[in-house]
């Protein structure tokens, strides 16, 4: 009797999600998704490509469902090297989601000679309060 009394309690309890960032990307009307979850070392993260115009990285440092902060940068491809635009730092408490809720809102970059657009938007879901 202790036994299902103990698995309908584990049932009962509500499994912790790993958190996941989603980033919708957009350049030259074509949209990406990247998906960042927790590392516990940031250098690892690779970045992503762009269009061939711009580099994306999403870094969630943590461990588990517990964040410590997310870092996005965005980059300018260059010929030399990318040059950093924009570099944007979330730091907990986070909003709790039952449903996605976007952490950055729509964000418009021009970089480049030309002001190239990189819009893009991030929501995170799976973060207990």
């Amino acid at each position: 009797m202790a036994l299902l009394t103990l698995a309908g309690f584990c049932l009962a309890q509500p499994a912790q999600a790993t958190p996941l960032l989603r980033c919708a990307v957009t350049y030259a009307g074509s949209t990406q998704t990247i998906e960042a979850t927790p590392v516990a070392d940031p250098y690892v993260v690779a970045s992503v490509d762009i269009g061939g115009r711009f580099w994306f990285k999403p870094v969630v440092v943590g461990q588990g469902s517990r964040l410590d902060y997310i870092k996005l940068y965005a980059y300018l491809d260059t010929a030399s090297q990318p040059v950093l635009i924009q570099e944007a730092k979330y730091l907990p408490p986070f909003a709790s989601a039952q449903l996605p809720a976007s952490l950055t809102g729509e964000q418009h970059l021009y970089a480049g000679h030309l002001e190239r657009e990189l819009i893009y938007n991030c929501t995170l879901q799976g973060v207990q309060p």
